[in-house]
């Protein structure tokens, strides 16, 4: 009964395209030609059949689990994957010991770990001694930067390579191989005009989400004469909206170009960085906040008034809260983008915080210090002090006796 239950399951089972159509080969792999184009480094060391421990950082879809599997079939190698949502310590034990039966028989082994900044430290720790005795060779793979993620110990142990998003040219041909395996498997079909485009654009270099849209939208599309008819309604109406990528390191990048776009001047940029935050569900106390620090960094003494509008776009964004609250934002970004620019501030706050940390830590000199108890005048503390008000023209040393002359301010 039970292998009944399992054929009729198999039978059953809904292949997805986008695993239907994983390369079966390096030469079938598409969008990642600076990796293994011929002659590339890593297709260089795959000839020698050489293994390595690897982390893959690169964004949904770009081809990180393909690429890995691929080594393992170049190499010989057995592979296990596991991913770092739904694995621990216990699974990292199966897997060594998997691998120390494979070595008896002179086989090595891949051992993928997908997700991989998902790991806790002692999770990653874990694998250590078995990559330095070279029972498992890691593959890892990531869409955040292995730089924030990953433990110092684990990073030292394996070349990180950075994969892109998928080209548009390398999207148009794998979009192609889902419409004619469609097409060659259950019937034919016709594209509006724009479609493939279309699909390109909605999928921004992520290879699966666009072929999910391609299977998806084949079987939503309507029949005429024995055939699918696929129009960028249809794709439409399916995908409603494209949620917008957004890891933690494009959070910092985001906010980084966000910062430099206003510093340069650009309101164009900063609105559209702006715009992306917004989508992507960035809290928009924190865009304030980056707001603020720019109106003070960056226009600063040019424009004071520039500090205001950024620390008054926070309060209006408190009080409104999204989607009102983009509106305050949008001004002051305008505001602050197209402002003068004077840095003096900030340069003089950290040349003198410099100095300080250097060691140049020292006390006011006798006359500026604090007179307003009994027995100052005891110490000499307050004597010959000038209030400069009542003698504005009387010239006085304010600055530490072993800093007269040093200046801040240009």
């Amino acid at each position: 009964m039970n292998n009944l239950f399992t054929e009729l399951e198999n039978q059953n089972k809904q292949i997805p395209l986008a695993e239907a159509l994983r390369p079966k080969t390096l030469e079938e792999f598409m969008g990642q030609s600076n990796i293994v184009s011929e002659k590339s480094p890593l297709l260089n060391l795959l000839q020698t059949k050489r293994l390595f421990s690897l982390i893959f950082w690169g964004t949904p879809g770009c081809g990180k689990t393909t690429l890995a599997r691929l080594i393992a079939t170049k190499t010989n190698a057995d592979f296990i994957e596991l991913s770092a949502v739904t694995s621990g310590i216990k699974d990292i034990k199966d897997a060594v010991e998997k691998a120390k039966m494979s070595l008896r028989s002179g086989v090595k082994t891949i051992l993928f770990i997908d997700e991989i900044h998902r790991y806790s430290k002692t999770q990653q720790d874990a694998l250590l001694p078995h990559l330095e005795n070279g029972t498992i060779f890691l593959i890892g793979s990531t869409t955040e930067n292995p730089s924030f993620q990953v433990v110092p110990a684990l990073l030292s142990r394996v070349q990180v390579i950075r994969l892109n998003s998928i080209d548009d040219n390398s999207m148009k041909r794998i979009i192609m191989r889902g419409f004619e395996h469609l097409a060659k498997n259950y019937m034919p079909m016709d594209c509006e005009t724009g479609v493939l485009d279309f699909i390109i654009n909605l999928a921004r270099g992520d290879a699966r989400y666009a072929l999910n849209i391609v299977e998806n939208a084949y079987f939503a599309s309507d029949l005429k004469d024995n055939k699918r008819n696929l129009t960028v309604a249809i794709i439409e109406e399916i995908c409603q909206k494209r949620n917008t990528r957004y890891s933690q390191q494009e959070h910092y990048d985001c906010a980084s170009a966000f910062q430099k776009s206003l510093r340069g001047s650009d309101p164009n940029a900063a609105i559209y960085y702006l715009a992306k935050m917004i989508a992507a569900g960035e809290d928009p106390r924190f865009i304030a906040r980056r707001l603020i620090v720019c109106a003070a960094e960056d226009v600063g003494l040019a424009d004071p008034n520039a500090l205001n509008i950024a620390v008054n776009a926070y309060r209006a964004v408190e009080l409104l809260g999204l989607p009102e609250g983009r509106i305050p934002l949008a001004e002051a970004v305008i505001y602050v983008a197209q402002a003068k620019k004077s840095n003096k501030a900030i340069m003089a706050i950290d040349a003198a915080l410099a100095d300080i940390d250097s060691g140049k830590d020292f006390p006011p000199p006798m006359h500026l210090r604090d007179a307003h108890y009994k027995d100052a005048s005891k110490y000499g503390f307050g004597v010959g002090y000038v209030y400069s008000h009542a003698a504005p023209d009387f010239e006085q040393q304010f600055m530490p006796d072993e800093l007269v002359g040093v200046k801040y301010i240009s």
